[in-house]
């Protein structure tokens, strides 16, 4: 989501390590509800991940007391410098397992073979589009959520303007210096929002409307905390534009952490431009600890790990698990996200940035 997007939301400002203390016998047994494959005794395993890693120490605590392993998290930055550490070292891999990648960077880890092909049994419980998206099963989709503009409702209503609707309405004078996005060299949402438009207007227009955005005064910034808490007036930070590339579940973040909490989110979703994110784990080629690693993996297919997503980082998860109602109640679901093959995405991606850098940062 995450990673995200994952995200990667309001509940996160800087993950820490976390070690669970191992305790119990391992005679877990392959369903539904459980881990498989979990290693005798007390073993420990290093999960590699993003800054913005956030699962409830009891949660690790209780996997530790079914399975009889420890999980050391490594944090490595965002999803990009995650990936890039994984590929360099590759050859002596930094942990067991890779949480946090998303489908903008699949092919391109699936090319650089640093996973451990694995099927979880639990993988079959993923709603449909969320299985054999690797036909190898180097790697498992365990989240999804949605890069989309984010819109501040007081803000439009104050200044009697209508919410765009449309990607095209963003071209409209009427909108010029109001949008903040992230550049895509740098951040997940930005690269998301990038590729939405790719998919929107396809090679021949896709430029054309980056163009238009920019003589629109779009505003760019590095990354999504700038984005969001310092431009975006819809925040905490109470910045000067109306509207923000954030996602989908930002909502509900708004409506969960306010003190007191508002009966309807302040912020919106322009849902005509969402780019679907789907987010993976995967065993590390080369990992110490193969056979926990894959408990860990088919813990994370599990309801109870599946169930602590949608508030620890505001995404859903792939299985059919009963939501938090406040999460239900304030997140808006396109019916129709955008999306592009991840080996268009992987054959392309650095092209599409060197393009956009010159049309919109020139």
């Amino acid at each position: 989501m995450r990673h995200r997007p994952i995200l990667r939301l309001l509940a996160v400002a800087a993950a820490v390590t976390v070690t669970a203390v191992a305790c119990g016998d391992d005679d877990s047994t392959s369903s539904d509800t459980s881990t498989s494959g979990a290693a005798n005794g007390s073993t420990t395993i290093t999960l590699v991940t993003h800054d913005s890693f956030n699962i409830s120490e009891s949660v690790l605590e209780a996997f530790t007391a079914d399975t009889g392993i420890t999980v050391e998290v490594l944090p490595s930055g965002d999803a990009g410098s995650m990936l890039n550490q994984a590929i360099l070292t590759k050859d002596n891999p930094l942990g067991d397992v890779l949480y946090g990648f998303d489908n903008t960077f699949l092919s391109r880890v699936l090319a650089e073979d640093i996973f451990e092909p694995y099927e979880s049994p639990n993988a079959a419980n993923a709603m449909a589009g969320f299985q054999d998206l690797d036909p190898e099963n180097r790697v498992t989709a365990v989240d999804f959520g949605d890069v989309c503009i984010n819109y501040d409702k007081g803000w439009f209503e104050e200044n009697d303007l209508a919410v765009p609707q449309t990607l095209d309405d963003l071209r409209d004078p009427a909108y010029s210096g109001l949008l903040t996005v992230e550049n895509p060299a740098l951040a997940s949402p930005g690269l998301a929002f990038m590729l939405a438009t790719v998919a929107a207007y396809g090679e021949d227009g896709w430029l054309d409307f980056w163009a238009d955005l920019r003589e629109n005064d779009v505003e760019v910034v590095n990354g999504w905390d700038e984005a969001y808490y310092t431009s975006f007036s819809g925040s905490s930070g109470a910045g000067p534009r109306p509207m923000v590339v954030s996602y989908a579940s930002s909502p509900p973040a708004e409506v969960i952490f306010a003190d007191p909490q508002p009966d309807e989110a302040p912020t919106g979703v322009m849902l005509d431009s969402c780019f679907r994110q789907i987010e993976f784990i995967g065993i590390l080629r080369g990992a110490e600890n193969v056979e926990a690693a894959q408990a860990l993996i088919d813990w994370w297919l599990t309801p109870a790990m599946q169930a602590e997503l949608p508030l620890n980082y505001f995404v859903f998860p792939v299985t059919d698990v009963p939501l938090p109602d406040a999460f239900v109640e304030h997140t808006d679901v396109p019916e129709n996200p955008h999306t592009l093959d991840p080996a268009a995405i992987a054959e392309n991606r650095d092209r599409w940035i060197e393009e956009w850098t010159s049309t919109v940062l020139r």
